[in-house]
């Protein structure tokens, strides 16, 4: 399990520390993982738009396939949802 945000380690590592993340959190401050990706979007918020990273989930096999992916993460029941699918495709 990594996480991958635009934010820097600094801020990382602050949030790993208050939330108990027991992965690794990796800092992908110029966006090329994200453009990869494709989560650096245009988005919306308060009738303003800007350019920012979707919270997305992919599910990736030790092969390196994209198995799943989460468009629009809700945090509150996701990580259970993500554990029912790895457990259901036997990865």
């Amino acid at each position: 399990v990594l996480g991958v945000s635009a934010d820097s380690l600094e801020s990382h590592q602050k949030f790993a520390d208050k939330y108990g993340l027991p992965y690794p959190l990796l800092a992908d401050t110029d966006t090329t993982v994200s453009q990869l990706y494709g989560v650096w979007k245009e988005k919306n918020y308060a009738g303003k738009k800007y350019i920012g990273v979707n919270r997305e989930t992919f599910l990736i096999d030790k092969d390196g396939i994209v198995r799943k992916v989460w468009p629009k993460v809700q945090a509150a029941e996701h990580a259970q949802e993500v554990l029912e699918t790895v457990d259901s495709l036997h990865l």
